[in-house]
């Protein structure tokens, strides 16, 4: 077992500053080389210190503005246009900087591209959801129309 610190937020694993055992392979050709995490030391105590500061001034502020900001994006279907071909098939696919982009010129405020997660890759039009964690303890699910560019 490998004793790593988060560096980035790791689906089912943990968020950045956690410190957390996973098995040697995960560790070694996974998460270090993605950069994701990093080997655990003695001195990293004030990095993840640092790592924990910086994630809690990216949260939101308070429970009530995440809520507010959960039931908007809730209530919104954010549009993205995309190149695609025939059948509605895209050229390359939808990425959480995409989703971040479209939902700030929808007005609903910026997201964090970090913490937006789309389960399936999104490589044709349509509907499709994805979902935020706006703050450890919750998560909203979004709707995406991804429509063809003209």
């Amino acid at each position: 077992m490998s004793k790593l610190i988060l560096t980035h937020e790791v689906t089912g694993l943990g968020a950045p500053g956690d410190v957390v055992d996973v098995k040697n392979g995960f560790a070694r050709n996974y998460l270090v080389p993605k950069g994701f995490a990093v080997p655990w030391t003695r001195g990293g105590e004030k990095q993840i210190e640092s790592i924990k500061a910086a994630r809690a001034s990216r949260e939101h502020a308070t429970l009530e503005e995440a809520q507010d900001l959960k039931a908007r994006l809730e209530a919104t279907t954010i549009s993205l246009t995309v190149k695609a071909g025939e059948g509605g098939r895209l050229f390359g696919s939808v990425k959480t900087a995409d989703v971040a982009d479209a939902a700030a010129a929808a007005g609903l405020g910026s997201l964090d591209k970090r913490k937006i997660e789309i389960p399936n890759a999104i490589k044709a039009t349509g509907t499709h959801e994805a979902t935020v964690r706006l703050r450890d303890d919750l998560v909203a699910t979004i709707t995406l129309a991804v429509v063809a560019a003209k």
